[in-house]
């Protein structure tokens, strides 16, 4: 194509009326309900082993224990977060925070270069959707023909068989991811007693069990391809983070326009000039037909698209039958396929790289840094300093020690320096249980030649064993010199 006929392809785009309106609802606003045809191809193939990982990972990782505890663990409603072994408590928000932000950022990079890959291939929405409950729907009523007769036909004996069976099994599939889901919350012992001992006991969380299932019914039985289109707000940001270098399904119109019908020549003649005339593309629609979302992937990026590749395996099998180069369907950027040059590392991504990079080096000092025990010392409220002797004062503080391991943890106090000493009230070294807390109070004694003035800054250590698991500072009031 030269370039007016490129401007004149891009301009019919344009001004197309699909840029209107989602393909999944009609002028009136009637929904259309999607019959995507069953794909199949090496990209198919890569993607379905992919989310074999992933749902055993998935399903897999709450029965996974070390040490008695879970491998991961978010219980926001007793404050236990524990993951790949390490233990987190509320105290350490600022990792989460952080780590959030790391999350965001990679995840604006990763869409500046990738596009929306992450939504076709791992995302758990598209591989519940077209990796589970798709293929159920395949196996019980068919490809999409056959259950567009399905939906149809007048209700008979087979019909009602087929509908009920399937939502029957939709139903059981949702309560085993809600299940899989509350495990991560609340861990899969508790799941498992909310299960098998009587409804009176675990009210709440079988209430909780319920609602869960029932979302995730009506997310993959009802919603489908909906919660993509209009639900989740990453296909919306396609519009800011992509941009002409970004990697994304595209369809090669320099090589497919002019579309229209292949017929292949019979032996002996000469090639119609008509069809010499045409592009790659023979307009079967079957990349359309294929499309979880509906979309006609030759109109361009549209932010229905998910990056399923279903349009790649179906345009491939094509080409390959008329015998032509594959890909007129691939993974480019519209600048390689206008020009033929792909920018991965561009100075948007670039910029990204950087921030992310900081972001990270952040994160890891600050992990690195993080202490198992969390300390917390105050002077005790309305108590002044009190004279042990002539040569000694003593001020008494209040601790709370936050154990943030799995084990029990026996502490002691010391003070940084040669001078002073601590004596604790009750006169027992304190035990931290795991993941548990405690709190007591003690005498800090210093010389009152080691004093600066009224108040003199002291750092305490909180020992286990021989190991310093935490240090703070904190203030010592005397008389004024």
């Amino acid at each position: 194509m030269n370039q007016s006929e490129v401007d004149k392809y891009l301009a019919d785009i344009e001004a197309d009326s699909f840029r209107d309106h989602i393909a999944t609802v009609d002028q009136s606003g009637k929904r259309i309900w999607m019959y995507p045809k069953k794909p199949k191809g090496p990209y198919t193939n890569a993607r379905t082993y992919l989310s074999w990982f992933f749902l055993a990972f998935l399903f897999g990782m709450p029965w996974i224990k070390v040490g008695g505890e879970p491998l991961l663990l978010f219980n926001v409603l007793e404050r236990r977060f524990i993951l790949f072994g390490l233990h987190f408590a509320p105290q350490d928000f600022y990792l989460f925070v952080l780590a959030m932000l790391i999350m965001i950022i990679f995840i604006a990079l990763f869409t500046v270069v990738f596009g929306r890959l992450f939504c076709g291939w791992i995302c758990p929405q598209t591989v519940f959707m077209e990796m589970v409950f798709r293929k159920i729907e395949y196996w019980i009523e068919g490809d999409a023909n056959a259950q567009r007769r399905l939906d149809k036909a007048p209700w008979t004996r087979e019909k009602i068989i087929k509908k009920v069976g399937k939502q029957i099994i939709f139903f059981a599939i949702a309560v085993l991811v809600a299940n899989t889901f509350l495990a991560y919350i609340i861990g899969i012992d508790e799941v498992i007693k909310i299960a098998t001992e009587p409804v009176e006991e675990h009210l709440g969380g079988f209430i909780a069990m319920l609602l869960f299932s029932g979302a995730f019914y009506g997310v993959f039985s009802v919603l489908r391809e909906q919660v993509c289109v209009t639900i989740c707000p990453y296909g919306r940001l396609q519009g800011v983070l992509l941009d002409q270098d970004s990697l994304v399904v595209a369809y090669d119109f320099q090589r497919g326009e002019p579309r229209g019908k292949y017929r292949r020549p019979k032996a002996g003649q000469e090639p119609d000039p008509t069809q010499l005339a045409l592009g790659d593309c023979i307009d079967c629609k079957l990349c359309v037909q294929v499309c979880p979302t509906g979309i006609d992937i030759r109109n361009g990026t549209q932010l229905e698209c998910v990056n399923c590749t279903a349009c790649m395996d179906a345009c491939d099998e094509v080409m390959e039958k008329i015998d032509r180069p594959k890909e007129l369907i691939r993974y480019d950027s519209y600048n390689g396929i206008v020009s033929g040059e792909r920018k991965i590392f561009t100075p948007r991504a670039i910029a990204y790289s950087v921030v992310l990079f900081l972001l990270v080096g952040l994160e890891v000092f600050l992990f690195t840094n993080r202490s198992d025990v969390d300390t917390l010392l105050l002077r005790t409220p309305g108590m002044l300093f009190q004279e042990v002797d002539e040569k000694t004062i003593s001020n008494l503080y209040n601790y709370h020690l936050t154990n943030k391991t799995g084990e029990a943890l026996p502490v002691n106090f010391s003070l940084v320096g040669e001078y002073g000493g601590i004596r604790l009230v009750g006169n027992e070294s304190p035990e931290v249980p795991p993941n548990g807390e405690v709190e007591g109070a003690l005498f800090i004694d210093m010389p009152k030649s080691e004093l600066d003035g009224n108040k003199t800054t002291i750092r305490v250590q909180v020992i286990s064993g021989e190991t310093v698991v935490d240090e703070v500072k904190t203030n010592f009031f005397g008389p004024v010199k």
